[in-house]
């Protein structure tokens, strides 16, 4: 369980396809100092196994093994090497709650539309597909690539996300334009609900 909180922006070092998976390398400096061989990560909002971890002077280099289905059904599909990550460890018992409920398993993808900045804050449209757009309410939490953020307008096609200067600077946004695919996580409370309403439904 993530909370959205982004801890830092890392860097993809290497995309290897093997035998039954891909290889891909991030290089972190803050993730990397506590995370364990074995342990989960959120990359771009996904929730990954840390298969291996190797260290050069203060960065640290994180393999992982994508599954065929979780290239094609996220953004990293679309990433290459240089580009930015967000990265997050998993919230701890006891840890501060900073966010909503993410489990790092992606909906779907939406697209930029409309990336620019107004005065110091910057205002972020992103179109999604209709199946997850009733998910998706006015105030409410989504999750961008693995952030934390509110819904600030539901458009025809999508979202409006007004996005702080802190937010830009730390996370990989900044590194994003428009036209680019980004994971995309609804507020895990809205699907709860709608399966229970369904549910209680046919059942009357």
């Amino acid at each position: 369980m993530f909370t959205g909180i982004v801890e830092e922006s890392g860097r993809i070092e290497s995309i290897t396809p093997q035998l039954r998976s891909i290889r891909l390398t991030v290089a972190s400096k803050l993730c990397g100092r506590t995370v364990k061989k074995g342990g989960s990560l959120a990359v771009n909002g996904c929730c990954l196994t840390v298969i291996g971890i190797k260290r050069r002077r203060d960065r640290f280099f994180l393999e992982f093994d994508l599954l065929e289905e979780t290239w094609r059904k996220t953004n990293f599909q679309y990433l290459v090497v240089g580009r930015l990550v967000n990265l997050e460890r998993p919230l701890r018992a006891g840890g501060e709650f900073g966010g909503h409920f993410v489990t790092g398993h992606i909906d779907g993808l939406g697209k930029i539309v409309r990336w620019e900045q107004i005065g110091r804050d910057w205002v972020l449209d992103v179109s999604i597909p209709k199946e997850l757009a009733k998910y998706v309410v006015y105030k409410g939490s989504v999750a961008v690539d693995g952030i934390s953020l509110t819904v600030a307008e539901v458009l025809q096609d999508g979202f409006r996300i007004w996005i702080i200067p802190h937010t830009y600077e730390i996370t990989a946004l900044k590194d994003r334009a428009v036209g680019e695919f980004v994971n995309v996580e609804c507020d895990i409370i809205g699907k709860y609900v709608e399966k229970f309403v369904v549910t209680y439904t046919n059942r009357v």
